[in-house]
């Protein structure tokens, strides 16, 4: 009898969320260190069919804005920023966004995600002012997911302001959603040698639970590839599924791998089976967020079309316009239809809320 068949201790775990019992941290872990990672996919393909249909894979179009280049956070895996100061950072003109996101809108994409760094020197009628510009520039119906916690703090900071009321400025402005872009790994540990000049776990959780508490819904993630435990992984993913029982903002989350980008960072190579492994996990865990992305931007087509397999259903794509990572992605809409098709789906577009809708 080939091994895969053979009873494990991991199995019992694996039925149990078959069966749609939640599972503890502590299983996860040991599904995460222990588990046969094709019974783990297979295992997170049955939950993800019964939370969304099997056969179906959705994808968006949205413009990434990059309005400033210059954060005070420097962090040791980032290659894009600069320091405040520095003569190479820049921050866009509205003028200048609007110009990237007409170019996007011409290729049929609604949404628009505002990513920048820690800048202490921009004012906070900035990004009102960037929000009202896009929203009567482009329609009422275009939607802005922007500004990451880190970025939040950074305007409570600058301006003096409770959270909340920043959140709440930002929304009446134009706002539609918050990426929880920034997290990496929720451990102060892991932050205080990788960033640690960013901010806290508790102060990433304060935000993300203001804007849900306002409203709004986001998305969340985690990256791997550095000096991460096991346990600060499966840490990090009880952070998020406590925060999705209190509040129900998450539609998504999506698991990805670090890229080299400097020197100093240090990064280890993430094999094709942890990824996958980790994705199912994540499928698992997180009973309680709709949907599970795979990022073909980050990790490419291959892995991307086996993640597909392993509990996502949707890949995060089109992207027009990628700084910050190397991209992966897919071009334009034609080649996201072509590739789901590929991998024997039928392609849904949908939106930042996950409507689909026709293209």
């Amino acid at each position: 009898m080939p091994d895969i068949w053979k009873f494990e201790p991991t199995d019992a775990i694996l039925e149990k969320t078959c069966a749609g019992e939640r599972i503890t941290p502590a299983e996860a872990l040991e599904v995460y260190r222990s588990a046969d990672f094709l019974k783990a996919m297979a295992a997170a393909r049955a939950v993800r069919g019964k939370m969304n249909d099997l056969n179906v894979v959705s994808y968006t179009l949205f413009r990434i804005v990059n309005y400033t280049n210059i954060c005070s956070a420097a962090c040791s895996f980032c290659g894009f920023h600069c320091s405040p100061g520095d003569l190479a950072g820049r921050v866009l003109t509205i003028q200048e966004i609007f110009a990237k996101m007409r170019s996007a809108a011409e290729a049929g994409a609604r949404q628009l995600f505002l990513q920048g760094g820690v800048n202490p020197d921009i004012p906070f009628d900035y990004y009102l002012n960037v929000l009202r510009g896009v929203k009567e520039e482009f329609g009422a119906d275009i939607q802005i997911r922007a500004f990451s916690p880190g970025e939040i703090c950074g305007m409570e900071a600058q301006t003096g302001k409770p959270v909340r009321e920043i959140i709440q400025d930002l929304k009446a402005a134009g706002m539609d959603s918050m990426p929880g872009a920034g997290a990496e790994i929720l451990s102060d540990r892991v932050r205080a040698i990788l960033s640690p000049k960013k901010i806290s776990v508790k102060d990433w959780a304060r935000v993300m639970e203001t804007c849900f508490e306002e409203g709004m819904t986001g998305s969340a993630n985690i990256v791997i590839g550095s000096i991460e435990t096991a346990d600060e992984i499966i840490e990090h993913l009880r952070i998020v599924r406590d925060l999705q029982d209190r509040t129900g903002g998450l539609l998504a989350f999506i698991p990805w791998t670090f890229q080299k980008q400097t020197a100093k960072f240090p990064i280890r190579n993430v094999s094709v089976r942890e990824y996958l492994k980790l994705l199912s996990v994540c499928r698992l865990f997180l009973d309680n967020i709709p949907h599970i992305e795979a990022s073909v931007l980050g990790m490419g087509r291959s892995i991307g079309e086996l993640a597909l397999f392993a509990g996502a259903d949707d890949i995060s794509s089109v992207v027009f316009e990628e700084n910050v990572l190397t991209s992966y992605g897919l071009n334009t809409e034609t080649e996201a239809r072509d590739f789901i098709s590929a991998c024997g789906f039928t392609p849904a577009r949908r939106d930042f809320f996950y409507r689909v809708s026709e293209p």
